[in-house]
């Protein structure tokens, strides 16, 4: 349980846009809640973001609305399910952010990657995308779906809810910056930007004026209006420092 069932379905977000939220994953032992995003671009073709566990119910939903043609993993965290997608859907096209390769290799996972995440894409006008730069260790692509408004964030920001994590965790995640409703930056992610934290200012800056009305993120609650006063204030850390 992960307090955001129904697991493996279509959410819709606004007009062409979807979550799905999926089965927890154990990030050094501690169960972690996961989302997947899903556009529809033109001609019926659907963009997912961070794929999550793929099931026959889920797949026929997607069937539904049209044809997976884009798989992306927008950080190294974040391309584990892709290969189960290939597997149903081999004419799709894999995008891997920088470094997402050759941390797949390291664990032995045998997969397919088609491009690199960078400044060009075939979905340029309907989604605007960003890598975010500042730090060698962390490299994450950040998307804006313009027609509804919605930034597409992995772990930039995280908002773990209290009822839906173990008690024990929640001071944990309070000192971590990352408790619901006042989520932000983990505090050790902070910590590998600290040599570009002009780099990271200009990405959030950049955020910013796209002028978000929603925030989707990959770990706990997503916000539903007001992106851009959520990004000043979990980044005011960086603004006003």
């Amino acid at each position: 349980m992960t307090g955001y069932e129904p697991l493996n379905v279509l959410k819709p977000v606004a007009a062409g846009i979807w979550v799905i939220d999926g089965p927890p994953v154990r990030f050094y032992g501690v169960p972690v809640p996961t989302r997947a995003t899903v556009i529809r671009l033109e001609a019926g073709d659907l963009w997912v973001h961070s794929p999550t566990r793929l099931t026959e119910d889920l797949r026929a939903q997607l069937q539904a609305q049209g044809r997976v043609r884009h798989l992306v993993a927008p950080n190294w965290l974040h391309y584990w399910w892709i290969g189960h997608w290939q597997a149903v859907w081999p004419e799709a096209e894999a995008w891997a952010a920088p470094g997402v390769v050759e941390r797949a290799a390291k664990y032995g996972r045998n997969l397919r990657f088609d491009h690199e995440l960078g400044e060009q894409a075939p979905w340029a006008g309907r989604i605007e995308q960003m890598l975010v730069e500042g730090s060698a260790l962390h490299r994450e692509a950040v998307f804006f779906h313009r027609q509804s408004r919605t930034l597409i964030l992995s772990d930039l920001i995280e908002n773990f809810e209290p009822d839906k994590v173990a008690w024990w965790l929640r001071p944990l995640l309070r000192a971590d910056g990352v408790l619901a409703p006042h989520g932000g930056m983990p505090r050790e992610m902070r910590l590998v930007f600290r040599k570009g934290r002009a780099e990271l200012r200009r990405a959030v800056e950049t955020m910013i004026d796209w002028a978000p009305e929603r925030i989707v993120i990959a770990h706990g609650r997503w916000f539903e209006h007001d992106g851009t006063a959520v990004l000043r204030r979990a980044f005011a850390w960086l603004l006003t420092g």
